[in-house]
């Protein structure tokens, strides 16, 4: 596919619309809204409602932590919030605010904290150092399916007690549910997938509560807020949303990794010789993939931003896309720089929403470029790279690369 890299004139794009994303290179048209139209108004088109764009890093920084004009309760995502409304209102963590979020989310941390996560986290490194051992052993692979199709997958699935038979089945549904591999899956089949897995965690919670595990499941059947048990509706939708965000987002950062590594070998040899920290190296490439183009809110209480007035009820959509590009934050943010510090990205969003299973996103990414560094001496690609289709996620789909193989690392005898 051609991808068109002129800068399209602001009123010609429609951000609702997933092939705007697939047909052109939108660098320039970030730029173009952060310098004369810092609060944008997308008209509506294809059925689909306007909204409101955010594209300067500090606007979108601020309205994250403004939860008093702004709600994620009528939806956080263009799909839901122009389709009326989350029917996970108040009851999923990522959709629910106040009293009853910080409650949620105390629970989920409980089991998603690093001291908690540290068993996960060994698990994690087991499994990445033996895909890639066996990929630059075998000479070449597709990373996309054989490799980060799995780690993050087989993770999440560990936490939720996903038996391990259901796995690929659930990971074709997370792959269909917010994006697509294919231009004829439409909005219909997407929302058939979001209920199958809604469907497929209602099986589970009724087999946990009649067999209690020590997994995820079973913690969130024993939990309550406010000395009131969470239902079967608050566990499953919140199952839902940990298996999206624990897999897709994780999944698309590592192949946009290795895409990024493959086309900058000056940067692969920083990384080969130990010139740049691995924390500091997660982070830049968190803010290269900006796998979450964004997020959405609706307005509460009538506000001002740049002169602009935002009405109650209007949706308001914040665009790690351009924030995590912003001139005005990050010096060359057109350059990868493994070495980049500091790096205040917003991958993971900001405020009270901060993403609950951001260190077990950066310990999956961390072990994956250790992992690189320790048993390949360079990365090829040796094929097409495919993109999703998608008005929420950004990515490739497939990804053909060789690993050329480092003898002396692969010598060594994990633990």
């Amino acid at each position: 596919m051609t991808v068109n890299t002129r800068a399209p004139a602001p009123g010609t794009v429609d951000l609702g619309d997933p092939d705007t994303f697939a047909d052109h290179d939108l660098d320039a048209y970030w730029r173009t809204l952060r310098d004369t139209a810092p609060v944008h108004w997308n008209p509506p088109a294809g059925g689909r409602g306007g909204f409101w764009v955010l594209s300067r890093h500090d606007d979108i920084m601020a309205t994250y932590r403004d939860d008093v004009n702004f709600t994620s309760e009528r939806g956080n995502v263009l799909v839901t919030l122009l389709g009326g409304g989350d029917a996970g209102a108040g009851r999923m963590l990522a959709v629910t605010d106040g009293h009853r979020h910080h409650e949620l989310r105390k629970i989920l941390q409980r089991v998603l904290s690093p001291r908690v996560l540290d068993e996960v986290a060994r698990a994690v490194r087991v499994s990445t150092r033996q895909l890639i051992r066996e990929a630059v052993e075998d000479g070449g692979c597709d990373f996309a399916g054989q490799i980060a199709g799995r780690i993050p997958m087989t993770t999440i699935s560990n936490l939720l007690g996903v038996p391990e038979e259901d796995r690929d089945h659930l990971l074709t549904q997370t792959k269909t549910a917010l994006s697509t591999d294919d231009e004829d899956v439409d909005e219909l089949d997407s929302e058939m997938a979001r209920n199958e897995i809604l469907m497929y965690f209602m099986d589970l919670v009724e087999l946990r509560r009649e067999s209690p595990g020590d997994d995820v499941i079973s913690m969130l059947i024993g939990s309550s807020v406010d000395g009131v048990p969470l239902s079967d509706e608050d566990v499953v939708l919140n199952c839902y949303s940990l298996i999206i965000g624990g897999d897709e987002t994780s999944r698309l950062t590592m192949i946009d990794c290795v895409h990024t590594l493959a086309a900058r070998p000056e940067q692969w040899r920083r990384l080969k010789d130990g010139e740049v920290a691995i924390d500091t190296a997660v982070d830049e490439v968190l803010r290269w993939a900006s796998p979450t183009m964004h997020f959405g809110r609706s307005v509460v209480h009538e506000t001002e931003l740049h002169g602009v007035r935002l009405r109650p009820g209007e949706i308001v959509t914040l665009w790690h896309a351009s924030g995590n590009r912003d001139e005005r934050v990050f010096d060359r943010p057109g350059a990868f720089d493994l070495g980049r510090t500091p790096n205040r990205h917003m991958a993971f969003g900001y405020g009270p929403h901060f993403c609950v299973g951001s260190y077990l996103a950066k310990v999956e990414i961390a072990e994956l470029l250790m992992a690189l560094r320790d048993f390949a001496t360079g990365i090829e690609q040796t094929g097409e790279a495919r993109r999703i289709r998608s008005n929420f996620l950004t990515g490739l789909s497939a990804l053909s690369v060789r690993l050329r193989p480092d003898h002396s690392g692969l010598k060594e005898v994990d633990g």
